[in-house]
């Protein structure tokens, strides 16, 4: 691709059109830059001409280096709203344009955040947060690296300063670094991922060890995070301690791990994982793209989000972030557009490794293992049933594959909660019944091409329970999802309809 620089601050393809944030700063820039440089004048701007200085300030802070002392000085001494509009526009700078900065800039950004922490700015935590989301995971590139690097070093040396201003955004950070060491993990004899990890655990040890109470703030999530990284000593320990000794972590009212369980995770977490840019693709899809029409952006989704092998283990974020942070309403339901069971049937299907496979379906099912519908959202368990209901017959291996993995986590998850395990599974297949989401469960009891001893569980788990229920129970606000044929097709975008 043809890329040119545009104004020192972002690169850009020929073909593209001028973006207007880039624009909007760059035109402050030049139309005040007399006024950039000292002395600086003592006049008080009117509230038109703040918000341009602010503009024409952070232009100069990313694309005049030997300048960024002068100009941050500068908005120090004009500022009267906290710096909350300067913030706003650097966090619009990081969500919408952060991929296409020059890397100059984007050392400039990581000294400004640092800046601004220092002084307390209104809205750094969104700043630190809408950073946090430009990781991508499974990308071992030398930018993802650094910017891992110099975000995991901002928390450590800013930990007094973040804990005392915004103490929530270090479970932000103890959520995304437990998500990325697992994908760092997997990657041995790099010297500066070796460094980098190191790193990463030391931040979340911490968080761990002196503020459990944030940890706590995450929910059941943080769980299924952890045990992926119990291989790792320091994980293993505070494994044990969770399940063995609570009182270790010292937290008033927290005394089993049971506690995390229950707390369903918020979707602020979940969101983490994901890049704007991967947000705003998925959302498309889910609300304006019909199934059957959807070949083009599959591939173009391949082929962008997943370039490499690695990145594959971005299908287990991009499934709870499906499941939970992405709740269609029901015209979209009821309409032609692509469905969330159906993105994610096709998601599963590309997955190459084991370990993403049995990851990709954990999420899937994570929320059922201990699903409360006093506090749980029937939307979270709604796309694993669809997905196994509407892969009969034609794919009667996902539906095989996924009830079979089910059954073994309420076998396998936590042995010594298998029968609260048993309970809340049973109580999901009944809320998804009762609220309309399949008229009944015949579609797989009665399916004879499925496994005897599948329906066999599935008889043994729902003994008490009506496998139809009647239209005229159903509240009339709810609406029922038709269960139809899926075709799966091709991980790598064939010719037949697949969804996404």
């Amino acid at each position: 691709m043809d890329l040119h620089m545009a104004s020192k601050l972002i690169y850009t393809a020929t073909y593209e059109a001028e973006n207007p944030i880039e624009v909007s700063l760059r035109e402050a820039f030049h139309l005040l830059e007399p006024q950039l440089r000292p002395p600086f004048s003592l006049k008080v701007p009117t509230q038109p001409e703040y918000l341009n200085l602010n503009r024409a300030i952070l232009f100069g802070i990313l694309c005049e280096l030997h300048f960024a002392k002068v100009h941050i000085k500068h908005l120090h001494g004009i500022v009267t709203d906290g710096y909350t509009f300067f913030t706003s526009l650097l966090t619009k700078v990081v969500n919408e344009l952060y991929s296409k900065l020059v890397d100059s800039a984007k050392i400039q950004l990581i000294w400004i955040t640092k800046e601004l922490i220092h002084v307390a700015a209104v809205g750094f935590d969104a700043l630190l947060v809408a950073l946090l989301r430009q990781i991508v995971g499974g990308d071992f590139s030398e930018g993802n690296l650094w910017l891992c690097q110099e975000l995991v070093s901002l928390f450590l040396f800013e930990w007094d300063c973040l804990l005392e201003e915004e103490p929530l955004v270090l479970a932000s950070a103890l959520y995304l670094f437990l998500r990325l060491l697992a994908d760092h993990y997997r990657i041995s004899g790099n010297s500066k991922i070796e460094a980098l990890k190191l790193m990463e655990i030391n931040l979340c040890v911490r968080v761990f060890r002196e503020q459990f109470h944030l940890c706590l703030k995450i929910g059941r999530d943080l769980i299924r995070l952890l045990q992926d990284l119990v291989h790792i000593p320091e994980f293993r320990v505070i494994w044990k301690d969770l399940v063995l000794k609570p009182t270790e972590f010292r937290t008033n009212g927290f005394v089993d791990i049971l506690q995390l369980y229950q707390k369903r995770t918020s979707s602020r977490y979940l969101l983490l994982r994901i890049t704007p840019e991967m947000e705003k693709q998925l959302r498309f899809l889910l609300t304006h793209v019909k199934l059957g029409s959807q070949k083009r952006y599959q591939v173009w989704f391949m082929r962008k989000i997943f370039c490499v092998p690695e990145r594959e283990t971005l299908v287990i974020d991009i499934v709870r972030f499906l499941c939970c942070a992405h709740h269609p309403p029901n015209e979209i339901i009821q309409s032609d557009v692509i469905q969330r069971w159906a993105v994610i049937g096709w998601l599963l299907k590309s997955c190459k490794k084991n370990y993403v496979q049995a990851n990709v379906k954990l999420a899937l099912f994570y929320d059922w293992l201990f699903f409360d519908e006093r506090v749980d959202n029937i939307m979270n368990i709604e796309p694993a049933i669809l997905l196994m209901a509407n892969s009969i017959p034609r794919y009667l291996d996902m539906t095989h594959t996924l009830l079979d993995f089910l059954f073994l986590l309420m076998d396998n998850y936590d042995v010594e909660r298998k029968g609260l395990v048993i309970q809340c599974v049973s109580s999901a297949f009944g809320v998804l019944i009762r609220k309309g989401v399949i008229h009944s469960l015949d579609v797989l009891t009665h399916c004879d091409m499925l496994s005897p001893c599948l329906k066999e569980s599935l008889g043994k788990l729902l003994p008490d329970l009506q496998l139809s229920v009647s239209k005229v129970l159903q509240p009339t606000h709810l609406l029922c999802h038709t269960v139809q044929p899926l075709d799966l097709g091709s991980p790598t975008g064939g010719e037949s309809q697949t969804p996404l």
